[in-house]
């Protein structure tokens, strides 16, 4: 059965409502056979990329505090010691997971923890592989403490197509590795910093399932 994510739910009324009102007004005025099926297809088009967009499928996350998994499903680009500017100041490893608008867009928890800061940032949109989308974007930053990593910093990045971050996170909540940290609307990516010497069991172009492929472990 294929599950939607409630960010979607009145998006996905609004189209319905929509593409049924296009097929049966072009059934109704437009004569020309042709004109009327090639904009119900295109209606019926829309309203399947619509759907796929917003779908969220069950993941299963095998619960273990040593390791971290794919917050995102999407392709790793950027593997990088940089320097974290908000929240740590100082050097971290850098992992980015872009997301392209075809792949599911939940956000889920890389990992068991206190929230420890969770913070909207307004700001542009740039493309969302963009060198300064990390810094210039619309974006949330979250960061989640556990005993095993310490402070672990994932931040949500709006792209040219993302007009909105959704956010669960609260800071002070006990949150479960896998469960759902929040949504992103059309296309963007998840960058998460790590301490220096963290284990990564990903290389640069793997594409990865999140909540359920481990990407990091101590």
């Amino acid at each position: 059965m294929i599950r939607f994510h409630k960010e979607g739910y009145k998006i996905i009324v609004i189209t319905f409502i929509i593409v049924i009102a296009a097929i049966l007004l072009a059934e109704k005025f437009i004569d020309i056979i042709w004109i009327t099926k090639s904009i119900q297809i295109l209606a019926l088009a829309f309203l399947i990329i619509v759907l796929q967009f917003f779908r969220n499928p069950k993941r299963l996350t095998e619960l273990n505090e040593t390791t971290i998994v794919a917050p995102v499903d999407g392709k790793v680009v950027v593997i990088e010691e940089v320097e974290e500017p908000e929240y740590f100041k100082d050097k971290r490893l850098q992992v980015s997971i872009f997301m392209s608008p075809i792949n599911v867009h939940v956000t889920r928890y890389a990992m068991s923890g206190k929230i420890k800061y969770s913070k909207y940032h307004p700001g542009k949109y740039l493309v969302a592989w963009h060198p300064k989308a990390s810094t210039d974007n619309e974006r949330t930053t979250i960061v989640i403490h556990n005993d095993n990593f310490g402070d672990v910093l994932y931040r949500q990045i709006a792209g040219a197509l993302a007009k909105r971050i959704v956010n669960y996170a609260i800071e002070g909540e006990d949150v479960v590795q896998g469960t759902d940290a929040g949504f992103i609307k059309f296309g963007s990516r998840v960058d998460l910093y790590f301490p220096l010497g963290t284990k990564l069991n990903v290389s640069l172009g793997d594409k990865v399932k999140g909540g359920t492929q481990v990407i990091a472990e101590k």
